[in-house]
């Protein structure tokens, strides 16, 4: 199993790095189809509907084509409409072919973290394969920036596309034909019904709806709020939002292994952590070194996504479990567009002075989810 986790991070890196150069991108294919930002936005409307369906069809595709061509299939979508964007197609074809991309990195992702959610110590594992998207999505922009400086747009999605079909490969080679939770029992049907029925999906839905929009509502409004609200320069507002990203990323390498020595179940520690964010956020409000306070934000946010998907196996059936999985994948997309789009509102009506206390109530809904959500896995073990 070690080269397939190995290469669970090595996919989560090139996926990382996928997600974060789509930005640097964006001015050269605005010039070049002689569009506005309006239109060439479309395309993250029709990825974020591809990402949304490959999360509802990943427990079916997973039940009738195994890990491993689940892997594949999902390498292959992307591989297909990565070629489609490198052809420079018209701008109709361009939009359609995100959510292609969509659809095949929610693919690689969901199933991903199916696989890893069934290994020993599946919390340290997860939030180490999240923390390699961190790693892709800083590299992202510079890859980016740098093979624009000799090369047009296209190059660097004919890069993705050769990196990803190598990817399918090696998935091919690595990866175990079924998910290691799976047994051989009776056939069950309607998996999707049964997911979106169940109280434990239901508060992880939640729970992570709520998270993307903190994670994703902050990002991408720190800088504003920073030069606003607190005054801050350019450089050290800009700062802050790198050392927010930076902070995520190195939640999820150091939390949950310090964690697990100081023996907290993935659980509390994630309880606290909920608790640091809402303090954090707090620590920004009042203007208390409020750079500090992000990177404290981002840091204690890190383990939240990986986490809530560790700790399913533990709540549901284990032939629900890619279904689930799937589902709290797609579906937190709505929070990573919906809630941020809500803090920008909330912005340019009463001021960016609203996005601290936004992020509070955010903060402490998502507390008070975790607490019911996590539960049983919180309660003292009996005999």
């Amino acid at each position: 199993m070690r080269s397939s986790i190995y290469l669970s991070y090595a996919a989560f890196v090139l996926v990382g790095i996928g997600a974060a150069v789509g930005g640097v991108l964006l001015p050269a294919q605005i010039d070049d189809y002689g569009v506005d930002k309006a239109l060439i936005g479309l395309g993250f409307f029709t990825n974020s509907a591809g990402f949304l369906l490959a999360g509802l069809t990943n427990g079916a595709l997973i039940e009738r084509l195994g890990l491993r061509l689940a892997l594949v299939a999902g390498s292959g979508v992307f591989v297909l409409a990565a070629v489609v964007t490198a052809a420079r197609p018209s701008f109709w074809v361009l939009i359609a072919a995100q959510g292609f991309c969509g659809y095949g990195v929610g693919v690689l992702e969901s199933v991903l973290n199916v696989h890893l959610a069934a290994l020993p110590d599946a919390a340290t594992l997860l939030n180490r394969l999240h923390a390699f998207f961190g790693v892709g999505a800083l590299a992202g922009p510079a890859v980016a920036a740098l093979t624009l400086g000799y090369a047009p747009w296209t190059a660097v999605w004919w890069g993705l596309a050769v990196a990803t079909a190598l990817l399918g490969v090696a998935f091919y080679l690595t990866f175990p034909k079924r998910a290691v939770q799976e047994k051989e029992e009776e056939k069950e049907r309607g998996l999707l019904p049964t997911a979106l029925r169940n109280k434990y999906v239901l508060l992880a839905s939640v729970f992570l709806t709520v998270y993307l929009g903190v994670e994703i509502g902050v990002g991408n409004w720190a800088y504003s709020y920073l030069r606003e609200v607190n005054l801050e320069t350019h450089l050290i507002a800009g700062y802050a939002v790198s050392g927010y990203w930076a902070g995520l990323t190195a939640g999820r390498f150091v939390i949950s292994p310090v964690a697990s020595r100081l023996g907290l179940t993935p659980a509390r520690a994630t309880l606290w952590c909920c608790v640091g964010v809402a303090a954090s956020t707090v620590l920004i409000w009042l203007g208390v070194v409020p750079v500090a306070g992000f990177v404290l934000l981002g840091f204690f946010l890190g383990p939240l996504f990986p986490t809530t998907m560790a700790i399913l196996p533990e709540l549901l059936p284990a032939r629900l479990v890619p279904t689930a999985i799937g589902v709290l994948n797609g579906g937190s997309v709505i929070g990573g567009s919906l809630l941020p789009w809500t803090a920008g509102a909330l912005g340019q009506g009463v001021g960016m002075q609203a996005l601290m206390p936004f992020a509070l109530t955010l903060a402490l809904v998502q507390l008070a989810v975790w607490y019911y959500l996590s539960a049983p896995s919180l309660a003292p073990r009996t005999k």
